[in-house]
């Protein structure tokens, strides 16, 4: 008699821990020669509400000092590097040739030594102090927006992934995260990574499922604070701007591929800047001397 095959159920990453889906509902991706990937859970607007509220809870992430977000995200490169084989293996199913699987890993891990970096340096680099005419100082400073919802790119399931997640949280946000949905083992096998590098529980949370069916409630959900989408339709763009006019949130359209992308930018461009105005002391001000 032929043996039945147990698929591994994946499960969705929210708060830290690994619930099903609130929906009861799997699929079945197809990978290299129509081998089902697993059972992959099925996000639903539910799901997604409970990552929101996950990863606002978790906001004073952004308030760590810079520097221990940068031992964390060294730390998940760390992790990832203890787990290459098991991502090469899963890159393998979903299509990659070994030499791309192992090349993809790579950059992922790369990423996070990268990002790693810039968490205590992006401050200094790009915040200033602005030249006035009244007896003030004036700084300009950047500080994280708070929650933000990300699509990851569809074809990219692991360097695309990572590469969209890390400028998120390395200046101090928090996100909720769509997979792809074709391609998805890497993004929960990523999340196991996650919950025991010292991230804490609901600074990434991630979700599968289906794009079309989320995109709505992703856009229209009003303690979202900005959406940043890799590997669009024209049609989902014109749908995230629309709906995200309900609160204001910032939608930002990925133009370069974030698995080819190093770059301090992605991280501004979560970020808000707070300006702050203070007196110059009168001695001073009047020209004299300490």
């Amino acid at each position: 008699m032929k043996r039945i095959e147990v698929l591994k159920t994946y499960k969705l990453y929210i708060g830290g821990k690994f619930p099903r889906t609130e929906s009861g509902r799997y699929y079945q991706p197809e990978g290299r020669g129509g081998k089902a990937l697993g059972n992959i859970c099925q996000g639903s607007r539910k799901d997604f509400r409970n990552a929101v509220v996950a990863a606002r809870s978790a906001t004073s992430w952004g308030k760590r000092d810079p520097f221990n977000r940068s031992q964390i995200l060294y730390r998940i490169a760390e992790m990832l590097e203890g787990r290459a084989s098991q991502f090469e293996d899963e890159l393998k199913q979903q299509g990659s040739t070994a030499a791309a699987a192992r090349k993809e890993v790579e950059t992922a891990i790369d990423q996070c030594i990268y990002y790693a970096g810039w968490c205590d340096k992006y401050q200094q680099t790009f915040s200033s102090v602005n030249p006035v005419a009244s007896a003030h100082f004036n700084f300009s400073v950047y500080q994280p927006m708070g929650v933000v919802a990300v699509l990851a790119p569809e074809k990219s399931a692991l360097a695309g992934l990572l590469g969209t997640i890390l400028p998120i949280i390395a200046g101090g946000n928090t996100c909720v995260v769509l997979a792809s949905e074709s391609k998805p083992l890497c993004a929960i096998t990523l999340s196991e990574a996650l919950a025991t590098s010292d991230l804490p529980g609901g600074v990434v949370n991630i979700l599968t499922g289906n794009r079309d069916e989320l995109l709505e409630h992703i856009g229209t959900h009003m303690d979202v604070n900005a959406v940043v989408a890799s590997d669009v339709s024209d049609s989902h763009k014109a749908s995230l701007r629309e709906n995200a006019i309900s609160n204001l949130k910032r939608a930002i359209f990925c133009k370069e591929d974030p698995a080819k992308t190093e770059s301090p930018y992605p991280i501004l461009a979560t970020q808000e800047i707070k300006t702050t105005w203070h007196p110059v002391e009168s001695s001073i001000a009047a020209g004299g001397g300490y």
